[in-house]
């Protein structure tokens, strides 16, 4: 399961774009189609 960690006095979506990128860097969105 992919997971990422907020860090101190980030906003939320640019933790939500980092997912992101780290979901298609492991190729899990072509997975789930």
């Amino acid at each position: 399961m992919t997971t990422i960690r907020l860090k101190e006095n980030e906003p939320f979506d640019v933790a939500l774009r980092r997912f992101k990128r780290q979901i298609e860097k492991l190729g899990l969105l072509t997975d789930l189609r």
